[in-house]
């Protein structure tokens, strides 16, 4: 497996370790509506909670990319390297995410936005 699928892998991941994190300590958890629980939750848990919705949001278009990227045999460190970026990024983000640190959080998003966009210039530039 090349690195960029290992990159997908780790990317289509993070969401479980952001919902993990927002369900940490189970502290009244209630499994029956885990949604509305989490609906209620606040601080850390409520970040963690939206930084899995955006990590589920955000790896589509990362997915799509390195596939179609890979199909068309774009140059494969231009794609492996937009993956690792993609990797880092998120859990840059998701890191800021949790620790409340709004702006610098913003800078990792578009990182990993331009990063995956940078994924099907790659796959165009072939």
């Amino acid at each position: 497996m090349n690195i960029a699928f290992v990159c997908v892998l780790i990317a289509g991941l993070l969401p479980f370790v952001c919902a993990i994190a927002a369900k940490w300590g189970f502290r009244e958890f209630d499994n029956h509506n885990p949604r509305q629980w989490l609906a209620r939750q606040t601080g850390f848990r409520a970040r963690a909670n939206a930084a899995q919705s955006n990590s589920f949001e955000a790896f589509p278009l990362f997915a799509v990319g390195v596939v179609l990227a890979t199909l068309v045999h774009a140059d494969s460190l231009r794609v492996d390297a937009c993956a690792l970026v993609f990797v880092g990024a998120r859990v840059g983000f998701i890191a800021c995410y949790l620790a409340d640190r709004a702006s610098l959080r913003s800078l990792f998003w578009l990182l990993g936005l331009l990063s995956s966009l940078g994924l099907y210039a790659a796959a165009l530039a072939y």
